[in-house]
């Protein structure tokens, strides 16, 4: 990677504009390595210098990724029209220019959402050629039924008449309004769709994985963390659906339970 300079360093990995960056040069606010820079257009190497605004490391890497274990009452935008947004939720140490929520979850819904900068990644997690699978939990007003599995399998049609593609189902032994199920494209509201075409309502709805991604266990509601190089590569790396399920039953069925 070629020398660039300082203010576009990190004007890309910060929230800083490129005027802040020049007062806080002149402030003394800034390090490169060991030395206080004062000047805000030299040129560093990327790779291998270490560069400090305000006694905060910034990072490298141009883009960010941030998991986030989206709680009730947010909405999936960079615009607070129909509520709080899930930015609000990003940590000020981890908030850089051009944020945005990858995907979407309901204003009701929980879980696992994807956030960052990087829109060639997102199009590409989006894209209806790639077919992530996302694994939801689903907590149902009334007892799951055995016969959704094969309704759900053979390309469900929804009220208005969408034809939805192959979606799989396993209910939980711990509860009879427990499910999980796995889809490979996101509809307006598609799991809700889904469930009221076969007669029954979703009363809470998470998103525990993206692709291979799975939400950790012990990031709370509301909490985020960053995700490294090989984390975001899971989105494109599949689990066996059964396999899931017999693992991280006990684990997502207490979030709906409570």
């Amino acid at each position: 990677m070629p020398n660039i300079r300082l203010d576009k360093f990190i004007s890309e990995r910060t929230e800083y504009s490129r005027s802040q960056i020049k007062q806080l040069a002149a402030a003394g606010k800034i390090k490169v390595g060991d030395k206080i820079i004062k000047k805000a257009d030299v040129k560093i190497d990327p790779e291998t210098d270490t560069v400090e605004v305000c006694g905060q490391l910034v990072r490298s890497e141009k883009h960010r990724y941030i998991l986030l274990n989206k709680p009730d009452g947010y909405v999936c935008s960079t615009e607070e029209n129909d509520g709080p947004t899930v930015l609000g939720l990003v940590p000020p140490e981890m908030r850089t220019k051009g944020l945005f929520p990858a995907g979407r979850l309901d204003k009701d819904s929980l879980g696992a959402l994807l956030i960052t900068d990087d829109g060639e990644l997102a199009h590409r997690m989006l894209s209806p050629r790639s077919h992530i699978p996302k694994i939801y939990i689903v907590k149902l007003d009334r007892p799951f039924e055995n016969k959704y599995i094969d309704l759900f399998k053979n390309n469900i049609v929804l009220s208005d008449g969408e034809t939805c593609l192959p979606a799989k189902l396993k209910p939980l032994e711990i509860s009879e309004k427990l499910a999980f199920i796995e889809i490979c494209e996101g509809k307006y509201h598609q799991v809700k769709r889904m469930f009221a075409a076969v007669g029954n309502h979703v009363e809470k709805l998470m998103r525990v994985s993206l692709g291979g991604l799975v939400l950790p266990e012990k990031l709370a509601f509301g909490e985020c963390m960053e995700l490294l190089h090989k984390d975001v590569e899971n989105l494109f790396k599949f689990r066996d659906f059964e396999s899931f399920c017999s693992e991280f039953s006990p684990v997502f069925s207490a979030n709906l339970i409570k």
